[in-house]
């Protein structure tokens, strides 16, 4: 994959290096809920703190965490910060030609452990994801390790696919997809959890199929790269992670849909580069 002549957009908040945080009216119990939930069941993190919260009957008070923001020196984070910029130069026309404005997330934020987000106490083993109630994505780059070690989708076009994923979170956060989700519940083989995981998943194919064209080829990625990422999606479906926890599959549990289901949607964004191809809300087979 080629991205290290990318533009570098600098909208990255570096907070590794800075001691965990508390995690206050959430607790530790709150914590392995949520690496629970993703891990085995898919549950947003965000989902699983935020109902925590509720059943305690308090908003958990954190410690205030803010890192050093800009364009980091280390090639991990580069990584990074070259992909948010790449997705930012992708979705800024696409919402344009819609008489829309497209508003980059608000930071990629880059932590060690555990931090403060607006969703409640965020920790590494929820794996990357995205708060809708601060815009910003949270990513332990120890999840690349992760990624290869346990679900066998190693590489940068893999890494890539998980960034482009929780980008199109945000995308879905502005264009009100994310609460049209919510009305249709949040499990089940046809939940609206797994038609908005499933869009986000087409929503990274559109930007893999439009990074070369938007940065002169400086970021792109090659038929063997989108292989990658296939793969990526593949290990992260349901099915087969609950395979892997379980031993057995429960559709009525599934939050982000099959590994054949995450495959096929992210081709169908990388196949048609069209977001209204992405339309997994209408669609009458996912």
């Amino acid at each position: 994959m080629r991205w290290q002549d990318g533009d570098r957009g600098g909208n990255i908040e570096d907070r590794r290096g800075l001691r965990p945080v508390a995690a206050g009216g959430i607790g530790l119990g709150g914590l392995v809920l949520a690496a629970i939930g993703y891990f085995v069941f898919g549950i947003s993190p965000s989902d699983t703190l935020n109902a925590v919260d509720q059943i305690n009957g308090a908003t958990a008070r954190q410690e205030q965490q803010v890192g050093a923001k800009g364009i980091p020196g280390d090639r991990d984070a580069q990584f990074v910060d070259v992909i948010e910029q790449s997705t930012t130069d992708v979705w800024t026309p696409i919402f344009r030609q819609a008489g829309a404005t497209y508003r980059r997330p608000a930071g990629m934020v880059i932590y060690q452990q555990a931090t403060p987000t607006g969703c409640g106490a965020g920790q590494s083993a929820m794996g990357p994801f995205y708060c809708p109630q601060d815009q910003k994505v949270y990513l332990d780059l120890s999840f690349w390790q992760e990624l290869e070690g346990r679900f066998g989708a190693g590489g940068e076009a893999a890494r890539a696919y998980v960034i482009a994923h929780e980008i199109g979170h945000h995308v879905q956060q502005l264009t009100g997809a994310a609460e049209q989700s919510r009305r249709l519940g949040t499990r089940g083989a046809e939940s609206g959890s797994v038609r908005l995981e499933l869009q986000a998943d087409c929503f990274a194919g559109v930007w893999a199929a439009h990074a070369a064209e938007v940065s002169g080829g400086r970021v792109a990625l090659d038929p063997r790269d989108v292989e990658d990422g296939l793969r990526a999606a593949s290990a992260v479906g349901d099915d087969t992670l609950q395979k892997q926890t379980q031993g057995q599959v429960v559709p009525d549990a599934f939050t982000h849909g099959t590994s054949a289901q995450r495959m096929r949607w992210f081709r169908a964004g990388v196949q048609s580069g069209d977001p209204a191809a992405c339309n997994t809300f209408k669609a009458s087979a996912l």
